[in-house]
């Protein structure tokens, strides 16, 4: 049992969370750069334009994946 919890305290200590930014887009917490195809500009455009979808729906779970891309094609048209 001791050595059990010498293990757990050992785990618990190394681990760390980091996070190099906090944007809550579809749990996307990378930073603009690393999204492929995307300026932030761009991104920052559809971010908003998603936000204000998921605001029309009273911000209801379950369509992030459809406003995104519903966003998407309105931002890029």
């Amino acid at each position: 049992m001791e050595l059990l919890t010498e293990n757990l305290t050992k785990t618990k200590t190394k681990t760390k969370t980091t996070r190099k930014n906090s944007i809550p887009v579809m749990g996307i917490e990378s930073g603009v750069g690393s999204l492929s195809g995307y300026s932030e500009d761009l991104y920052c455009r559809t971010a908003e334009c998603a936000y204000y979808k998921a605001q029309s729906r009273s911000f209801e779970p379950g369509h992030e994946m459809e406003d995104w891309l519903a966003a998407e094609a309105e931002v890029t048209q």
